[in-house]
């Protein structure tokens, strides 16, 4: 009995890994890594409205800058150890000796600009919680009423590389002292964390992550 117990969740485990390959994704998620495949799975397009998760996201996809996404995820665990798990409180007070650290950490993008910038963008980050309440309330208000823009695009192609909206969240966000944050990354930016839904008509993630955008927002901190 226990046995054939045993037989039956295996074969319902084995039928959920066969559905999860068969389902159709966004083209740029068909990758084997599984890592790249989980990312799409469950977060890219995912409304975020925690305050620490926007900021991991702001300083990957500024570390992202000349390489790919693939290259970022694969030391994502890696900026975690090293990023304090992205406090910014933290990431804000590096001085020289953490610097020459990060330079020596092989786990991370060992580029002088980008870890500069990432301690000048958590500075300016707690500057902004500080005027708005919550980053979150700041980087939100630049999606119309606040919400996820639902977009529905056909194929890759029609994807656009940035926005009206991203163009000025760049501007606004250089302004206030922000680096690494040119329209293109923070188009990026917009469809990692929720502001716009760009997972393509024929992805199963479409239809779901509409319907998340559709949910009570999360508490902001």
């Amino acid at each position: 009995m226990v046995g054939a117990i045993a037989r039956g969740f295996d074969h319902r485990r084995r039928r959920r890994a066969l559905s999860a390959r068969e389902r159709t994704r966004c083209s740029w998620a068909r990758l084997q890594n599984p890592l790249y495949v989980a990312y799409h799975d469950e977060e890219w397009g995912v409304p975020v409205h925690d305050d620490r998760h926007l900021f991991e996201m702001l300083i990957l996809e500024g570390a992202q800058a000349g390489l790919s996404w693939e290259t970022i995820l694969n030391k994502r665990a890696a900026y975690r150890l090293a990023f304090d798990d992205f406090d910014p409180q933290r990431v804000a007070r590096y001085g020289a000796r953490k610097v020459r650290s990060l330079l020596d950490d092989a786990g991370i993008v060992r580029n002088r600009l980008k870890i500069a910038a990432s301690i000048v963008n958590a500075q300016a980050f707690l500057a902004m919680q500080k005027q708005c309440g919550s980053f979150d309330a700041y980087i939100w208000s630049f999606v119309e009423e606040g919400k996820p823009r639902q977009n529905a695009w056909k194929t890759l192609r029609q994807v656009p590389p940035r926005t009206l909206e991203s163009d000025e969240m760049a501007r606004e966000l250089r302004r206030k002292g922000f680096k690494f944050v040119g329209s293109t990354i923070c188009y990026a930016f917009m469809q990692a964390v929720g502001m716009v839904n760009d997972h393509t008509v024929d992805c199963y993630r479409h239809a779901e992550v509409r319907r998340l955008a559709r949910a009570r927002p999360r508490a902001r901190s």
